[in-house]
């Protein structure tokens, strides 16, 4: 089943677990560009799925390229949110799972050229995505989410580009407020056309990112390479080579109380006292081959590998650590990953039926040594707050899945037809602590989890142009390793009490084409069981807990249109209404209280001119409403409404060279907002603040070898 978007190519994330596709010939019709792998292809407005695609031409269009943030408000349901802080990542949930997250990404499955971005145990981070090399982002809200495996919200799938001829170079460097600077260096290009054995293709990126931060004690500087390697091997098989790394080093200017943020948004006055820092170092590769078995059948196999080192610097105080069983203010993590996902897809018929069969096997696993360290020295009777001091604590933590899944698909009639899948998903969690001293015992332990997921969606055609469809499944969300880590009020051991949740949605939607665009609706409900909530969170760390019952339900518009040839508009609207179903707050009974860190209404809308060449320019604006900071909801971030512009103008010098000039504007009337909040900070310091007007200019350059 593959996806159509206006003039772009885009893969289905339906039917491909693995996320990893096949390169198959490519069939112009009308002003379309789609993916053929079987006859008569399906477009977007035929996926019985809410999903919605974003091409990293608009994402690079007179942008920072920075942050996913700068580019996906026009996602409904997606609510993405730029921190001001490069050592926690973007606050990135779907539907609101994932909104519970302090730094990195949970609740969502994320993928790049189908190596997976979040880890066995769920959490997952966006650093490593290097926005000059992606074609497209997908993002699959909704019950088929859940044939993904441990996520409850959503699936993200980030593909790089693919070489072609000609060969083309491309420099590109951008400055904006605050001292922000990066530079860029691509390179794309291919032998052949990619039909015969031997042929290549290549794609290389790299780029650095440095900053002195919009808060203060918020600098950070980051690498990021990507490299993408394809040779054909024969006329039905492909080889490619996946590479990815990424250094950062990023200070945490921390959360403000409601006061602070008043009185100096700006401030990061525990950051400043106890250095508080984190340094991040990623590197990965991975090896994919697709074979044509037949006609009528395919074969795929991903398998990667990858390491990432981390250092983190808290502000927790002393008095805290001088407990025996504390496990100290610095966190130092060396985790190694590495998995294999194979499919074979069938196409064939069944009683005169129609039907497409995709069966698999997902194996990942991760090892983790976790080391804990007092964040403090003594030097001659005085204290040195922010230096590495004694260890306090040392463990070696592994957890591995197995999920065999199936997915098919069903054409009853022309009008009629019927996805489903299930994925039955098994995670296992061990734990070796090899610090025991003293009043530290034996915190060693192990856990498993295990479940059924299915989902099925059925869709009508009421006319060419008009498709309805209703969908349910079942999904799963286990606890990360770093939500196990921690007990609450300083306890020691593993928080082995915190249970999986699951959750159950139902949706029906309907897209419509009108014109040259694309109208979408959904509509959805999700009861969750044991949903894993923030419990405490102070001095960076945050413990969990299971919530009882929860529910979501909402409604999600889109319209993306092109007019006139060279005008287009995008708007969003997202609703949704997240509340306990039953008291997760202990003494305080919070049932039909909001659950934080999610708002209830969410707007978007731009505008855009863009010839090919010559003047171009853009506006666009976003809502978005309060945001609760407690599960109490005694404390909430203001709605807020920003707009932002941009122009430039793209020269070309003979036919070979294209010069790309631009300048933006983002906050333009200087409003002043929370940028995101850190749910449940036991001090009261929930804010985040984001940045007031602030601008920033660019220039692109590329020489294409005719």
């Amino acid at each position: 089943m593959k996806i159509v978007h206006h003039g772009k190519i885009s893969l289905p994330l339906i039917l491909a677990p693995a996320l990893s596709t096949f390169a198959l010939p490519v069939l112009a019709v009308e002003d379309t560009m789609v993916v053929s792998a079987t006859p008569g292809p399906i477009s977007e407005l035929d996926t019985p799925a809410a999903v919605s695609v974003v091409n990293g031409d608009d994402m690079r269009q007179a942008a920072a390229r920075v942050n996913l943030s700068e580019s996906l408000g026009s996602v409904p349901g997606l609510q993405v949110q730029n921190r001001q802080n490069y050592a926690q990542d973007l606050q990135l949930s779907v539907r609101g799972f994932g909104s519970r997250s302090t730094y990195g990404v949970r609740g969502i499955r994320m993928y790049v050229d189908g190596i997976p971005a979040t880890m066995p145990d769920g959490q997952g981070q966006t650093s490593n995505i290097d926005i000059n090399s992606v074609e497209s982002i997908e993002v699959l809200r909704g019950p088929f989410s859940a044939l993904y495996g441990n996520a409850s919200g959503g699936v993200i799938n980030v593909t790089t580009t693919t070489g072609t001829q000609p060969p083309t170079l491309e420099a590109s460097t951008y400055y904006g407020s605050f001292g922000s600077w990066r530079n860029s260096v691509k390179a794309t290009g291919a032998t052949g056309d990619g039909t015969q054995a031997g042929d290549v293709d290549y794609a290389i990126s790299a780029s650095r990112f440095t900053t002195h931060g919009y808060r203060d004690h918020s600098s950070a500087q980051k690498n990021l390479g990507n490299a993408k390697l394809g040779v054909r091997l024969n006329e039905a098989s492909k080889l490619t080579l996946l590479l990815n790394s990424v250094d950062i080093d990023a200070d945490d200017p921390g959360g403000l109380t409601e006061q602070e943020w008043h009185d100096n948004p700006t401030q990061a006055p525990r950051a400043e006292q106890y250095n508080t820092r984190k340094s991040t170092k990623q590197t990965q590769a991975g090896l994919r081959y697709d074979r044509q078995l037949s006609a009528n059948d395919d074969l795929s196999v991903m398998m990667y590998a990858g390491v990432r080192e981390t250092t983190q610097y808290q502000s927790i105080p002393v008095a805290p650590q001088l407990n025996p069983t504390h496990p100290g203010g610095v966190i130092e993590l060396s985790r190694h990953y590495q998995g294999i996902d194979s499919r074979w897809t069938h196409r064939g018929n069944l009683l005169v039926v129609p039907v497409t069969f995709t069966t698999g096997l997902d194996y990942e696993t991760m090892s983790e040594k976790r080391k804990g360290y007092q964040n403090f020295v003594v030097e001659n009777g005085t204290t040195v707050l922010g230096e590495k001091g004694d260890l306090r604590r040392d463990e070696r933590n592994l957890m591995w899945n197995v999920d065999p899944y199936l997915q098919t698909a069903w054409q009853f009639t022309d009008k009629l037809s019927l996805d489903a899948g299930v994925r039955f998903s098994s995670v296992y969690f061990d734990s070796n602590d090899q610090y025991i001293v003293g009043k530290n015992g034996d915190d060693s332990g192990d856990a498993s989890y295990h479940k059924w997921l299915p989902a099925a969606a059925l869709k009508y055609a009421m006319t060419d142009a008009w498709n309805i469809y209703t969908s349910a499944g079942r999904g799963f969300e286990t606890p990360t390793i770093n939500e196990l880590s921690y007990r609450d009020n300083g306890q020691s051991g593993l928080n082995f009490g915190l249970k999986p949740s699951t959750s159950d949605t139902v949706e029906i939607g309907s897209k419509t084409r009108v014109g040259n665009g694309l109208f979408s609706a959904a509509l959805f409900q999700t009861d969750t069981d044991d949903e894993i909530v923030a419990d405490q969170s102070s001095g960076g760390r945050t413990t969990y807990k299971n919530a009882g019952k929860t529910r979501r339900q909402g409604l999600e518009l889109s319209a993306d249109s092109q007019f006139a040839n060279d005008w287009r508009v995008k708007m969003a609207w997202t609703y949704l209404d997240a509340t306990y179903r039953s008291n997760a707050c202990g003494v305080e009974n919070c049932e039909g209280n909001r659950i934080p860190g999610i708002a209830r209404n969410m707007g978007y809308a731009s505008l855009g001119y863009a010839p090919p060449e010559g003047f171009y320019a853009g506006a666009d604006v976003r809502y978005m409403s309060d945001i609760q900071a407690n599960d109490e909801n005694t404390a909430k971030a203001p709605s807020y409404t920003v707009a932002s512009l941009n122009s430039g103008y793209k020269l070309r010098i003979q036919e070979s060279w294209m010069l790309d000039v631009w300048g933006r504007v983002d906050n333009l009337f200087d409003r002043e907002y929370v940028g995101s909040v850190i749910v449940n900070e036991g001090n009261n310091r929930y804010y985040e603040p984001a940045p007031g007007r602030n601008y920033g200019v660019g220039v692109n350059l590329s020489y294409t070898f005719m």
